[in-house]
């Protein structure tokens, strides 16, 4: 084996144990991953894959986004969710061997380290830790996909934009958000109108009143939100459906 291709194998390992999926895993088993992984890009508006395709790889991504929705014949378009740097994509099919379930579409120039599944299922039989890995980030996958269905199917819309902009805060800062934290939004306004199931003009309204109440401050993509308010706005809300 040639100097390079160590050196290239050695730094794919290091930038997979990056990654929550596999950062409990042995070296040895980040080797063997990273031993058949290669890097790939997309430009902008690149259709990775599509609904029905064979799924016998996945992707850890490095930089970009990627967006991962479902259409219908008529042109309508359902965002299920925004894959960005340090997340996986593409690990359903490792499991079950079922084709994609949905379009995956680069929303920015990507770039990601492909792993194919006969290599995934060596490891995964080797290794119990990337099992359970795995088995975590589903279960995460799960609570975030529930959150979704939720906030479109009990609240108003101006709820669902406080109740995003508060999962987004979290997933950002973790359990430490500051009293007032910036968001730098990186969908745009047609990809925020699919996810939060409303129009353009509708959430615009929406951002207005927010700003109007003194909850958060716009600058361009940036948002400024100021935590406490909109956590008393969830509170407000909630203690309304209860009554």
């Amino acid at each position: 084996m040639s100097e390079a291709h160590r050196s290239s194998g050695h730094d794919t390992a290091e930038l997979l144990s990056g990654f929550a999926i596999f950062a409990r895993l042995e070296a040895g088993s980040l080797r063997a991953l990273a031993a058949t992984g290669h890097r790939q890009s997309w430009a902008a508006g690149t259709l990775i894959f599509q609904r029905g395709d064979l799924g016998d790889y996945m992707l850890a991504v490095l930089s970009g986004r990627i967006r991962l929705s479902l259409g219908t014949a008529s042109g309508k378009e359902l965002v299920l969710r925004h894959i960005k740097a340090g997340d996986v994509l593409g690990e359903l099919a490792l499991l079950d061997g079922e084709p994609r379930s949905a379009d995956a579409v680069a929303a920015a120039p990507t770039t990601a380290i492909v792993i194919r599944r006969d290599r995934f299922q060596q490891v995964a039989l080797s290794d119990p830790a990337l099992g359970l890995s795995l088995a975590r980030y589903l279960c995460s996958l799960l609570r975030n996909t529930n959150f979704q269905m939720e906030s479109i199917a009990l609240y108003d819309l101006q709820m669902r934009v406080v109740r995003f902009l508060l999962f987004v805060l979290g997933q950002t800062y973790g359990t430490a958000i500051p009293p007032e934290a910036e968001l730098r939004l990186t969908f745009n306004q047609a990809e925020l109108s699919s996810l939060l199931g409303a129009s353009r003009p509708k959430i615009n309204q929406v951002l207005q009143t927010l700003i109007a109440s003194g909850a958060i401050r716009r600058d361009g993509d940036r948002i400024n939100c100021l935590v406490d308010r909109l956590q008393k706005l969830v509170q407000s809300a909630d203690m309304s459906n209860s009554a």
